[in-house]
């Protein structure tokens, strides 16, 4: 199954998203290249959290969206900012989204570091070619990020 829109969160990955904000975000315990996103509504402002787990390629790091066009993927292309917080550190960060080769890129070396886990959200198989990846490719936002302080 191919995702090709917004998928919502089920009651399981509700849970385990608690948890990871408890633990990254206000514990601040060590989870390796996890952080919780924090970026403001692109219609209420509001300001909403969400734990991300943070892709690297070539020396860039990058946020990359499993589940397609989620919210936060949504208010962070709105918004073109956000922070990010781990071991209780808060880290201003821009965000730019990627397309073409370095998209493409990115979600290999995401796929390949965080398979194992978010897998299932991309629809792929154990070892997806590179063109099963490249079919999925235009339906999930990859944001490169940098320091904005």
């Amino acid at each position: 199954m191919i995702s090709h829109g917004r998928r919502r969160v089920g009651v399981p990955a509700r849970a385990l998203n608690g948890v990871l904000m408890l633990w990254v975000g206000r514990l601040g315990l060590p989870f390796p290249r996890a952080a919780v996103l924090r970026v403001h509504g692109r219609r209420s402002g509001r300001l909403h959290s969400v734990p991300l787990l943070i892709g690297r390629h070539d020396g860039e790091r990058y946020l990359v969206a499993p589940r397609g066009r989620t919210d936060w993927a949504l208010n962070l292309q709105a918004a073109g900012w956000g922070e990010l917080t781990r071991r209780r550190r808060t880290e201003r960060i821009t965000a730019v989204t990627v397309d073409g080769d370095e998209r493409l890129a990115a979600l290999t070396a995401y796929i390949r570091s965080y398979g194992w886990l978010t897998r299932s959200l991309f629809g792929l198989p154990r070892r997806p070619g590179p063109e099963r990846i490249a079919a999925i490719a235009p339906h999930h936002p990859v944001f490169r990020i940098a320091s904005r302080d």
